[in-house]
């Protein structure tokens, strides 16, 4: 094992720590609980950070020499790490901690998956000739943030769904540790907006790269088929909430659709034969 896996090993579990306080100040509303949650978030993204640091260092130690994003393992790595970075930002802008029990339990099992799976290895292995190109870094990143913004748009329409419920309508007073729903409503938005550029720029990267990889902008590999799909699923989301003046409700249902499509695209696909399976 990579002394980057050891680190990284170890971020599972500090994530899991992030995730339990963060529950914890949902069930308990204790704010301790928020605040070590917090921290425990924080330690998380530098030791996420760290590892992946040292992994890119340890590949050129081996002669290899690439960005750790070429795997299935280093993928689940670096998707926990955009998805923290970005959940961080937006706990440090909007001031409450309540959104971090439905985003960092999604964390931590995306790592959990990563480190604990016996399915997936956590090897460094040599770059196979498609993905030895300058847009590797580009793409991965653009995609990445992309998803890691659907993810926390999922876990913020969770809660809104939550808030809305009968029960919530009915028992206000045991809600208002929560965002109220017109803050939910607009981060549902705002981080949707932000996945949605982001993985439009994933899709024209890719088109661009594919070209110069195999002399083809597109060639309906299930990958590509099925990032068109989610871009799609949002462009609906986004089309809707600006002419048609849905929002609340609605949007955060479909943004829940939006992230079962992004979960197929990133998993599903990976096992069905085609240029970008990871599971192959």
């Amino acid at each position: 094992m990579h002394n980057s896996s050891l680190i990284l090993s170890t971020v599972t579990f500090i994530y899991a720590l992030s995730a339990c306080f963060y529950v914890g100040f949902l069930v308990f509303k204790k704010n301790i609980s928020g605040k070590i949650g917090f921290a425990f978030a924080i330690a998380g993204f530098v030791g996420n950070t760290a590892g992946i640091i040292l992994r890119w260092i340890e590949s050129y130690q081996l002669g290899i020499g690439h960005a750790p994003l070429s795997n299935l393992y280093e993928s689940l790595v670096f998707f926990s790490w955009t998805c923290a970075l970005l959940y961080i930002f937006i706990e440090k802008k909007y001031k409450n901690r309540a959104i971090g029990a439905l985003v960092m339990p999604v964390i931590f099992f995306a790592i959990a998956y990563a480190s604990l799976s016996p399915n997936i290895s956590d090897r460094i292995n040599p770059l196979v000739p498609a993905l030895k190109s300058n847009w590797l870094i580009a793409h991965v990143l653009v995609c990445f943030l992309g998803y890691a913004a659907f993810a926390i748009a999922f876990g913020i329409s969770v809660m809104y769904l939550f808030k809305n419920s009968g029960k919530g309508l009915k028992n206000k007073k045991n809600f208002n540790f929560l965002p109220d729903k017109e803050t939910l409503d607009d981060l549902i938005y705002r981080t949707v907006m932000f996945g949605f550029l982001f993985l439009t720029a994933g899709i024209i990267t890719g088109a661009v790269w594919a070209n110069s990889a195999w002399g083809t902008y597109w060639s309906f590999d299930p990958k590509e088929t099925w990032s068109l799909i989610t871009w799609f699923v949002y462009a609906v989301l986004l089309h809707l909430r600006f002419m048609s003046g849905w929002g609340g409700k609605k949007i955060a249902w479909v943004s829940i659709i939006g992230f079962a499509a992004v979960l197929f695209t990133y998993f599903g696909v990976n096992y069905l034969p085609g240029l970008h399976s990871y599971g192959t």
